[in-house]
C-alpha cells in the first residue's frame, strides 16, 4: 500500500508510527492497538485457546496466526516485532515459553514448558554504539508438523526442524533438523533417524 511504503521510506514518519503504536522503549503495543487493530489484522482458529495469562506483544504491522483447536498455555510470551508468527492446528505451546519471530510452527506439535524460539538477533559489530542500538539480524525458523520438543530447549534463528522430530529437552539446536530424526545436546546432534526400509529408529553415527 502506498501510505505504507510512504511512511517505511520516510525515518521521520516511520519513527513517529512506531511511537504511536508502542511505548519508547518497549516491545509491547499500545493497548488501542490491541483493542482495536489486533483483532482485525491477526487470526485465530475455531477452538484455539491464548491463556489469560500469556503476553501477547503483538503489533499489526506483521502477521500472527493460530490455527484451530491450538493453545498457547500461561506465561508465554509471543512477540512478532520483527517478524510474522504463525501456529497451526492442534498446536500445544506449553507453560513459559517465548517465541519471537520471524517463525513458523506447523500442525500437531507439542512444545514443552519454557522453551525458546527465536528468528531474531542483535548487531555487536560496532564497538563504537551499544549492542542495544545496533541492528538487528532475522532469520526465519520453521518447524515442520508433528515435531515434539522438550522442556528448556533453545532453537536458534534460521533453523528448520523437520517432521516427527523429537528435540531432547535442554538442547540447543542451531543446525537444521531431518525430518524423522531425534536430536539432543549443546550443541544438539542427531541421535536417532528413522529407517523406512527397517521400519526403526536406529541409532545415528555422528563424524
Amino acid at each position: 500500500m502506498e501510505f505504507v511504503s510512504t511512511i517505511k521510506s520516510s525515518p521521520r514518519l516511520k519513527k513517529m508510527a512506531l511511537w504511536a503504536l508502542m511505548p519508547k522503549n518497549q516491545a509491547r503495543p499500545r493497548l488501542w492497538v490491541k483493542l482495536f487493530l489486533n483483532p482485525f489484522k491477526h487470526k485465530k482458529g475455531k477452538g484455539s485457546l491464548i491463556r489469560k495469562r500469556t503476553r501477547m506483544d503483538l503489533m499489526p504491522f506483521n502477521d500472527f496466526s493460530i490455527g484451530s483447536d491450538s493453545t498457547i498455555e500461561d506465561f508465554t510470551t509471543v512477540n512478532n516485532g520483527v517478524g510474522a508468527v504463525r501456529i497451526g492446528n492442534r498446536t500445544r505451546i506449553g507453560l513459559g515459553c517465548v517465541i519471537i519471530g520471524p517463525v513458523t510452527i506447523g500442525n500437531d506439535i507439542m512444545f514443552a514448558q519454557h522453551i525458546v524460539v527465536s528468528g531474531l538477533n542483535h548487531g555487536y559489530q560496532d564497538i563504537n554504539i551499544p549492542i542495544s542500538l545496533q541492528a538487528v539480524e532475522t532469520k526465519p525458523i520453521i518447524i515442520e508438523d508433528e515435531v515434539w520438543i522438550g522442556a528448556n530447549a533453545v532453537i536458534t534463528a534460521g533453523v528448520t526442524i523437520g517432521k516427527h522430530s523429537v528435540v531432547a529437552g535442554g538442547s540447543v539446536v542451531t543446525k537444521s533438523v531431518p525430518p524423522f530424526s531425534v536430536v539432543g545436546g549443546n550443541p544438539a546432534k542427531v541421535l536417532r533417524q528413522y529407517n523406512d526400509v527397517t521400519k526403526t529408529w536406529e541409532k545415528a553415527i555422528n563424524k
